[in-house]
């Protein structure tokens, strides 16, 4: 699996994580996933640093979904960081959150989220909403060019 191709899930809650790849599984969604368990880790793995130092940065994922509430960094100020910073300001993020809150669905769009999907509890509606995730960004969505051309 090209290393361009892989999925970034940052997500904290083991329930969560297990329910997100499950979904992928079943929906032939085969691309590598990288689970990240809170906002520091998905940030290290971003930028190559602290157990992920050395990894070519110039290879970002083609899609991150993120979840706001996490521990050490929450997801917004994760958000905040990627739009920040040129490497990642073009990343594809979809906002993957139990919050029913409007403020964070106001704050996520205006931090520069693509998407914003509130986890259904019924796994087949998750279901559908991987599959769809999929299809878009991962199959028809056409990501920007790396920097620098590599």
């Amino acid at each position: 699996m090209a290393e361009d191709k892989v999925v970034l899930l940052v997500e904290d809650n083991a329930d969560d994580e297990a329910l997100t790849l499950r979904a992928l599984r079943k929906n032939n969604i085969a691309n590598q996933v990288v689970v990240a368990r809170d906002g520091v880790e998905a940030l290290e793995y971003l930028f190559g640093a602290g157990n992920y130092a050395g990894r070519d940065v110039g290879v970002q994922p083609q899609l991150i979904l993120l979840d706001l509430k996490l521990p050490r960094l929450d997801g917004l100020e994760v958000l905040r960081r990627l739009r920040e910073d040129r490497r990642t300001h073009r990343n594809p993020v979809v906002v993957l959150t139990s919050s029913d809150e409007e403020q964070d669905l106001v704050a996520s769009y205006d931090l520069g989220a693509n998407s914003y999907i509130r986890k259904p509890v019924d796994f087949s509606q998750f279901l559908e909403a991987v599959r769809q995730l999929g299809l878009y960004w991962l199959l028809l969505n056409l990501p920007p060019p790396p920097l620098g051309g590599r």
